[in-house]
């Protein structure tokens, strides 16, 4: 969305791992190898630097009132994605005889509460949802909810977000969304 080239690599950290250490061996997804081979992760920072690189395209908004409340979806949105990460690595890499289910129900209730936070300023607000407008707390919300929607299928339900299921059906059907589809895709800039 910031116009910039890349390739992308779908490596998984669970199948791929040994894969995923030749590149980055923290192996904490995603990860961005710089043109120098410096290698950059975590999401947020990731885009910090695409946003640095793109200059003086930008997701974010200029105005500082605009800016703080991109930044409290885009906190909602990073925090609905690590719960559901949580939540994966619980069902995926634990057994189920080692869960410890007062830590699941917890992380399943933070999970809620942030789509609980999220349908309700979705609900009540407008955002864009198109190529040119689409800022990057949409982008961050429409891939937490797909995320969560696939990896974890009738933990949220569906009809308790429907703002949230109806923007982020509308993200992913953008041209940028479907050239970087989830899961083992390639990626086509």
């Amino acid at each position: 969305m910031l116009g910039l080239r890349f390739e992308h690599q779908p490596l998984s950290v669970f199948r791929d791992f040994a894969g995923f250490e030749k590149i980055n061996p923290v192996v904490k997804a995603p990860t961005l190898v710089c043109d120098d081979g410096e290698v950059l992760m975590d999401s947020t920072l990731i885009i910090q630097y695409a946003e640095a690189v793109a200059r003086p395209r930008s997701l974010f908004p200029l105005a500082p009132a605009a800016l703080q409340h991109d930044l409290h979806l885009l906190g909602l949105a990073l925090a609905a994605t690590e719960k559901s990460v949580q939540l994966v690595y619980e069902r995926e890499l634990r057994p189920a005889e080692k869960r410890h289910q007062p830590w699941v129900s917890r992380v399943t209730g933070q999970l809620l509460s942030a789509y609980r936070e999220l349908e309700r300023e979705f609900a009540h607000g407008a955002h864009p949802v198109d190529s040119v407008t689409i800022r990057q707390a949409g982008v961050a919300v429409g891939v937490a909810w797909y995320f969560t929607q696939r990896m974890l299928p009738g933990t949220v339900p569906v009809e308790s977000c429907p703002s949230l299921a109806a923007f982020s059906a509308s993200a992913e059907s953008l041209p940028e969304f479907r050239a970087a589809p989830y899961g083992d895709g390639t990626c086509q800039p």
